[in-house]
């Protein structure tokens, strides 16, 4: 039967309803035809470290559709946290609660369907049982061990492990995706090992290693966050091959970003295979 265009139209407009897009959350996501919205939603995503890095990345995560979070963290929040964490109060500074407990709690005000939980520890202290439940983990630290531990253990499990840091106007990203992309180890620097070992050169409870803190402000760690959640967003819908492939350098002073080419250390030991 022959159905006139202005027919055609009508059926159309009274199929639709006034409004109808705007109350899915997502629906402007899911015009990104590569976005796998379900596959976001079963991820199992690991948040270590809830300063200003993973107070941006868990909001990232939260409004692109990720709905299965756990945030670790060992510290509790200072004022000097209220600049560049958006998740943090003035009361949070007094109240002596950790970070990641108060990061998990506003998280939810985003989203009540979501599941955010919190462990506060450091990220040494959890064995790979736990690890091994997580589908992607995203280092937001700014401790050089914890991060070659982070690194080691998802490595080992086969979980891509998105790595992000900051130094002032500067930043960069590095994709791990095990078992072939090179990994955090492969880039280490005699600079990097001089730091653990004058961290771990004393012993004794008593005795602490004084490192001066570092420069930051959030321009800089929410387009650091952003790529990082890009970037599992590409992992996690299976767009791997268009992931950063080696490490990525960002400089808000010229806002240039530029991927410099990491190769496999062949004494690396999360390689054994380029072992010579």
């Amino acid at each position: 039967m022959f159905i006139s265009g202005v027919r055609v139209r009508k059926a159309v407009q009274q199929s639709l309803k006034p409004g109808q897009y705007d109350e899915d959350r997502f629906d402007r996501s899911k015009r990104i035809g590569w976005i796998d919205m379900d596959s976001l939603s079963e991820a199992r995503c690991l948040v270590v470290g809830a300063g200003a890095l993973g107070n941006e990345v868990v909001k990232d995560l939260v409004l692109s559709g990720f709905r299965n979070i756990t945030i670790v963290d060992m510290d509790r929040v200072v004022r000097s946290n209220l600049n560049r964490c958006i998740f943090f109060r003035e009361e949070d500074s007094r109240s002596g609660l950790p970070k990641a407990e108060i990061l998990a709690g506003r998280a939810r005000t985003l989203d009540s369907a979501i599941s955010v939980k919190h462990i506060v520890s450091r990220i040494e202290d959890l064995d790979d049982a736990l690890l091994k439940s997580f589908s992607i983990a995203f280092g937001c630290l700014d401790n050089v061990a914890a991060r070659l531990h982070l690194n080691a253990h998802t490595f080992h499990l086969g979980i891509p492990y998105i790595d992000g840091g900051t130094n002032g106007m500067a930043g960069r990203v590095q994709v791990i995706t095990p078992p072939n992309s090179p990994c955090l180890q492969c880039g280490m620097n005699r600079t990097h090992y001089k730091i653990m070992d004058d961290r771990h050169s004393c012993t004794g409870n008593e005795v602490s290693y004084y490192q001066p803190m570092m420069p930051a402000e959030i321009t800089t760690t929410s387009v650091v966050a952003a790529i990082e959640v890009r970037e599992a967003l590409k992992i996690v819908s299976g767009k791997r091959d268009d992931c950063i492939r080696h490490v990525m350098h960002y400089n808000g002073m010229t806002n240039r970003c530029e991927v410099f080419e990491l190769s496999v250390d062949p004494l690396c030991p999360m390689h054994p295979a380029a072992i010579v």
